[in-house]
């Protein structure tokens, strides 16, 4: 089987601990292997390290080599600039091909999401590349909701696909709902998470995006022909793979999992997910005092003394990149007002 794990992102989720240049699945946040080592630990349970590749965009490819120094610099695909996950999607399924590697199936995953459960994942990651050989259709896996979130997409299932126990008819993608629609989401109990996790054959991924997305089957073609990337790609269309190709596809299969998934997608998530003292407080950093401050999120990346008094429910981050006060309620502001600053971290 090869996997393929995008890590791209603009960093502005987490600011200040990502930037641009140094964005969230680099990051050491809940053990100190970061979010793409941890991503990379995983799929070694599944297939041999030579058939796993990497997608990044050049602003950072540095710290990507140096993190994952036993992987094959070949299997490091550099983005000349950043376009779109659709992009990443059809450049990685190109050099498989290219490589004589399209008689495998493919498993498409994200670098900056935290799953504990490893066994859980290995167990339907594997299922996902024999189901899609077996049905030669795009498999979508999903996640079982433990709670009605609106922060993430939804997959709704249909009926149960014949002989294939335990893999669903797609019926349709939901984007992320209210509050209300949350809640119905969960209490009927056929949806599920939609992780963004997507597996097929070359050929399956072929077929569906040369009938869906002439542009981007005119890109994939450009992919096979070229020898120098750099000259084409600027050129593409930046646009996710989920508007491109997923949101398109008629009959997919969805495959749920019952490992456990997060998307750290801001520091509520980061907090929930971090080891917490007595008072639900997270504390990392020297030179921290806390005073009757409950239910937070503290990091402290300098030596400059921090004091946190009479506060519930906040992030409070120091490092060399600024300052972030938030009440986590709020975090999800974060990367919108980070984009304020400039690259000087100026307004």
């Amino acid at each position: 089987m090869i996997v393929v794990i995008i890590a791209g992102g603009s960093g502005t989720r987490l600011w200040p601990l990502s930037t641009s240049d140094y964005p969230k699945h680099l990051l050491t946040l809940t053990n100190e292997r970061s979010l793409l080592q941890n991503t990379v630990d995983r799929v070694k349970k599944i297939t041999d390290l030579s058939k796993i590749f990497v997608v990044s965009e050049v602003s950072h490819i540095d710290h990507i080599y140096k993190q994952l120094k036993d992987l094959d610099k070949k299997n490091i695909l550099v983005e000349p600039c950043r376009r779109g996950t659709a992009s990443c999607v059809i450049y990685a399924l190109s050099e498989i091909k290219k490589r004589g590697l399209d008689g495998e199936p493919v498993l498409f995953l994200w670098a900056d999401h935290l799953i504990r459960d490893s066994e859980a994942f290995v167990f339907i990651a594997k299922r996902s590349g024999k189901i899609t050989q077996k049905a030669g259709k795009l498999v979508f896996i999903g996640v079982e909701p433990t709670y009605p979130s609106t922060g993430f997409g939804y997959m709704e299932r249909d009926g149960e696909i014949k002989n294939c126990v335990g893999a669903y008819k797609l019926a349709s993608f939901k984007e992320k709902p209210d509050k209300a629609t949350a809640k119905k989401y969960f209490e009927k109990g056929n949806y599920l998470w939609n992780t963004g996790y997507l597996a097929g054959q070359v050929k399956t991924f072929e077929r569906e995006i040369k009938s869906k997305n002439k542009r981007l089957w005119n890109d994939y073609n450009k992919l096979l022909k070229s020898k120098d990337i750099n000259k084409i790609y600027t050129g593409f269309e930046s646009q996710p793979i989920d508007t491109a190709l997923s949101e398109k596809i008629e009959d997919g299969i969805v495959l749920p999992g019952s490992f456990d998934w997060v998307d750290v997608g801001s520091f509520h998530d980061l907090h929930q997910v971090s080891g917490c003292d007595e008072e639900g407080n997270h504390i990392k950093g020297e030179s921290v005092v806390l005073d009757t401050t409950t239910n937070s999120y503290v990091r402290n990346e300098t030596k400059t003394p921090v004091a946190v008094i009479g506060l519930d429910n906040v992030a409070v981050v120091i490092n060399e990149n600024g300052i972030l006060v938030t009440n986590k309620s709020h975090a999800q502001k974060v990367g919108e007002v980070s984009k304020r600053f400039g690259k000087k971290g100026k307004i």
